[in-house]
């Protein structure tokens, strides 16, 4: 009982996509409205849309320490108790759950900076200031799911 429960929380992990997915998807339609009236601001307008592609980056490589810690990668899948797989799920929560929130609002906050982009392009800077302080949030999930993680002792 022990694996599933470690594999539900990688699965957890993982659902941090679900915010890269709509965050990206957000500034997309942002940047296509900026694109609509001058293409030439393609690269720029990508360059912020990427940016809440990280969360499910994060939870992708949550979901592979976790899988790296239970021996599904590498060797053999250990014997866990049903506390550690518990345990293991629960690393897993803060990365998934602020992943989702995180990469919507960081989705808002670029499709904001690419609408500054497009009325005023040499404060593009500015824009991706404030989409990247939305990453923090993520970025510390991350390091509290992979100090849970590790901190077992499997």
């Amino acid at each position: 009982m022990g694996i599933a429960f470690a594999l539900f929380g990688a699965a957890i992990a993982a659902c941090a996509g679900i915010g890269s997915a709509m965050g990206v998807g957000i500034a997309g339609e942002a940047a296509n409205g900026v694109l609509a009236e001058d293409p030439k601001k393609f690269g720029k307008t990508l360059i912020l849309q990427a940016l809440p592609g990280t969360q499910g980056i994060y939870g992708l490589l949550m979901a592979f320490l976790i899988f790296i810690q239970i021996g599904l990668l590498g060797g053999g899948l250990k014997d866990i108790t049903t506390a550690q797989g518990l345990y293991v799920l629960a690393s897993g929560i803060p990365i998934g759950l602020v992943g989702i929130w995180s990469g919507i609002a960081q989705g808002k906050a670029a499709a904001a900076g690419i609408m500054l982009l497009g009325k005023r392009p040499d404060q593009m800077a500015k824009g991706i200031i404030y989409a990247a302080m939305v990453e923090t949030y993520a970025i510390f999930a991350l390091l509290i799911s992979i100090l849970m993680l590790f901190n077992l002792g499997l």
